[in-house]
């Protein structure tokens, strides 16, 4: 009885064993739009119709969908306006500004009818968020049909997108169309839209814009009919009948879809050997002619570097358009202002860009995780921007020992301030911008040139590139991001992960001591701060010889190899976590000994770096 017992456990566990490891992939939802739109010049509204096709990948029945209405943020009262003015510390560029347009100057996206598979529906606006109730559920793995006409009025450009921008670019048309909420393994994500991070659905758009013919258009997805346009996407003038034209553009597998059109674009494209076309759309004057001219060679190195560095762009576009209210992301483009120096165009430019491996391609919800997008794309744009340096393509620009230190003063600024809230706080909740933008860029860019440290940056070089290849078009959390580099290294980084994002605990390691001990010399070391770290360290001797004696943490159960095969590198016992201390032991006398340094290439942000070496003097 006994052994039938057990055989049949043996089973019921294999069977579940067996089905664990038949589970596919993470899965994701899927959206088809078609769009078109009839814009009105005169009164800045447009009119739009809608298909879109939804494909639930989920293994639940959805009886509800939920579409973002961006555009109604821009309306007094609304939580982004709300929000803007009782912040602490609110945006300049916003402020009371909603709060006091007028009537012809606001924001709407105002739903004329709604269907599924043919069939009106029920649903309700709650300001930027409309909610469905389906007629039909939607099953696993089915799909369904919406149709949709809305009327929409473009609001002043106040952020992001909007007309009649501060450089006098005419739209700025993003966050434009009723978008689909995103739902994933944590449920819905119909956040009210504030005016900080986005989440959307892979999917294919098919877009169809008819607007004055005066207007240039530039933006995300591929141009379908460029022979009726001309526009400067044909080598032949185009001179349509009509007060109109109707651009057409296909975008696939994006999550996004961005446009800008001015009467008075100036329209530059280069084309590179590897069949992508580089698109910049700007007004013409006298700060922007020189420096946008100079942009396409630029850009063009810099494309080289990326993809090398971190993986080949897929598209076959991408669109540098002026306008917005500074720099913001889309897929295959992004809205730029264009007033700018030069290595602000070019910085602004290079960051922006990024932001296509950073969010445009492995998709993270920037929301729950804005420093997997901010703060990568700001660690990546700064190697980026340091090469062009080095490339002499940014005049007078010097190439900088460290190109991530404004990103550590960045970071212990926030540390020290009081201000500073845990890295898993929802994007839309941090008290202060302040504390969001320092979270999101710097502590977030810190994330990852302290990882190479940890892990050395052989293994971390590479598992950056193998975190985009696969992760792209799957939407990664934090914890898919450093199993990656736990795969590269070898090493359990989990702890890194907890620390560094889960809470605002500090890195601050001290030489306590050095002491003779015969012809043998004592170093002490004491863990001041609250975050426990391997150290890397250096001893110079009197000669000018160095040596390296790495510590690993023992729950990183191994350490980093070798980074620099010039200096002599000695791997220690590990150091317990929880120990204070830590004492080793140089066979050498302390008079051969010239200093001692905790983390000589300071990629550790160790918030007081005053107790990390010992001179003997």
């Amino acid at each position: 009885m006994r052994m039938k017992n057990f055989l049949l456990m043996c089973c019921i566990l294999t069977g579940i064993a067996q089905t664990i490891m038949a589970q596919p992939e993470r899965w994701q939802q899927r959206v088809s739009y078609q769009m078109e739109i009839d814009f009105d010049v005169t009164t800045h509204r447009y009119q739009g119709r809608q298909n879109l096709v939804y494909i639930n990948n989920s293994p639940d029945t959805l009886h509800k969908v939920f579409y973002h209405l961006y555009l109604n943020a821009f309306q007094s009262g609304s939580v982004m306006d709300v929000r803007s003015r009782t912040i602490l510390d609110p945006d300049f560029r916003v402020r009371d500004r909603i709060a006091n347009l007028k009537p012809d100057e606001i924001g709407y996206q105002r739903i004329q009818k709604l269907q599924q598979n043919g069939l009106p529906i029920e649903y309700k606006v709650e300001g930027t968020i409309l909610e469905v109730t389906l007629r039909e559920p939607i099953l696993p793995h089915s799909s369904t049909i919406f149709y949709m006409e809305w009327a929409a009025q473009i609001p002043l450009q106040i952020r992001r997108n909007g007309r009649d921008s501060d450089e006098g670019i005419a739209y700025s048309m993003a966050q434009w169309y009723p978008k689909m909420c995103e739902y994933d393994y944590q449920g819905w994500h119909a956040n009210p839209y504030i005016g900080r991070e986005f989440y959307g659905i892979w999917g294919d758009f098919d877009v169809k814009i008819t607007i004055d013919k005066r207007y240039t258009v530039g933006g995300t997805g591929y141009l379908q009919n460029p022979e009726a346009i001309g526009h400067g996407y044909t080598d032949q003038p185009v001179t349509p009948a009509g007060d109109k034209l109707t651009w057409h553009f296909i975008a696939p597998n994006v999550h996004d879809f961005m446009w800008g059109a001015d009467p008075e674009y100036t329209h530059d494209k280069l084309e590179r050997p590897d069949g992508l076309t580089m698109h910049f759309f700007y007004k013409k004057n006298e700060r922007t002619a020189e420096n946008w001219a100079m942009l396409p060679k630029i850009m063009d190195e810099a494309f080289n570097f990326i993809n090398k560095t971190y993986g080949q762009y897929p598209y076959r576009q991408y669109s540098f358009v002026q306008g917005g209210d500074g720099g913001m992301e889309y897929p295959m483009a992004t809205l730029i202002t264009g007033n700018r120096p030069l290595a602000s165009l070019v910085g602004v430019s290079v960051h922006e860009l990024m932001h296509s491996w950073y969010q445009m391609l492995l998709g993270t919800n920037e929301s729950l995780y804005a420093w997997m997008d901010e703060g990568f794309t700001t660690y990546a744009s700064n190697v980026v921007m340091n090469h062009l340096r080095e490339q002499g393509l940014l005049p007078g620009a010097k190439p900088q020992p460290n190109p991530q230190a404004n990103t550590y003063a960045g970071y212990f600024a926030l540390a020290r301030s009081g201000r500073e809230e845990p890295m898993t706080v929802h994007a839309d909740h941090f008290l202060t911008n302040f504390a969001y933008g320092a979270a999101a860029y710097n502590k977030g860019a810190v994330f990852l040139h302290q990882l190479e440290y940890v892990i050395g940056k052989k293994a971390f070089d590479q598992g950056l590139r193998r975190y985009y290849y696969t992760w792209r078009y799957k939407h990664p959390n934090a914890n898919d991001c450093i199993r990656i580099f736990e795969k590269e290294s070898g090493l359990e980084l989990d702890w890194y992960k907890e620390y560094w994002v889960h809470t605002t605990h500090t890195v601050d390691y001290g030489v306590q001591s050095v002491v003779a001990d015969g012809n043998s010399t004592k170093i002490t070391l004491a863990k001041v701060g609250a975050m426990p770290m391997p150290l890397d360290v250096e001893v110079t001797y009197k000669d000018g010889s160095r040596e390296i004696f790495n510590i690993a943490l023992d729950i990183m159960r191994g350490n980093k190899p070798q980074e620099d095969a010039k200096v002599a590198y000695t791997m220690l016992a590990a150091w317990p976590w929880v120990n204070p201390t830590y004492e080793f032991t140089i066979n050498k006398a302390l008079r051969t000994i010239d200093k001692v340094v905790i983390d000589p290439t300071s990629r550790m942000a160790d918030i007081s770096r005053e107790n990390n070496t010992f001179v003997n003097e």
